[in-house]
């Protein structure tokens, strides 16, 4: 068996940083505009957002046109169940 004062050195240097911390990195010395997205990025993500907006109006519409046409689609059923008919199947 192992007495408490091995197992509280073991923890203890188990607890040290074993490596010294890193140094402070230099000051930028570059011109802050060259590292700027400018022009190139500004149009980059305007095409991105506008791609994006026309997409969700596209999601938008097909969910609306699918929802119609199940809407419809009951509605149909139940007016020929109504009626007596024989109900048509169902499309997937």
């Amino acid at each position: 068996m192992t007495d408490l004062p091995t197992i509280a050195a073991a923890i203890t240097r188990w607890l040290e940083d074993p490596t010294p911390s890193p140094s402070p990195l230099p000051a930028f010395e570059g011109d802050p505009n060259l590292v700027t997205p400018g022009v190139i990025g500004f149009i980059a993500i305007a095409v991105v957002a506008i791609a994006t907006v026309f997409l969700v109006m596209d999601m938008t519409r097909r969910i609306r046109r699918v929802r119609y046409r199940a809407e419809v689609r009951e509605q149909l059923r139940a007016e020929s169940e109504e009626s007596g008919a024989v109900s048509p199947p169902a499309e997937d």
